[in-house]
């Protein structure tokens, strides 16, 4: 835990006895103590906006549709990238690239003048 967090005083909770063993038996599989478990779990429902009465269905399958959503409109805005700037502007640099190599016959040519007379 953190060291600001050392001279905090401790406050209790009333609970009951068989969530507080739930707890005490999470808190060490974690490898951490009670305060810094229910601290972490804090912080992960607030960074991703979780509720915990909220349904995440089975397997999070809400949680994974919002991501595929997400994913899809990323997608979508590479695509678009790519139409309107990465492929017209490849095109025109394969156009310039192309008519210096194809570019074999001389500049000038020398006119014959044919005398009638």
């Amino acid at each position: 835990m953190d060291r600001s967090y050392r001279k905090e005083p401790f406050e209790t909770f009333k609970i009951k006895a068989s969530v507080g063993k739930r707890f005490r038996k999470y808190a060490r599989q974690l490898g951490c103590s009670q305060s810094e478990t229910l601290l972490l779990m804090l912080e992960f429902f607030e960074r991703n906006k979780l509720s915990p009465q909220e349904q995440l269905g089975p397997h999070m399958q809400t949680l994974e549709q919002n991501l595929k959503k997400r994913i899809d409109a990323l997608v979508a805005i590479i695509r678009s990238i790519e139409k309107s700037q990465t492929k017209p502007t490849a095109l025109m640099l394969q156009s310039l690239f192309e008519e210096t190599h194809s570019e074999s016959e001389p500049k000038f040519r020398e006119k014959k003048i044919i005398d009638n007379t």
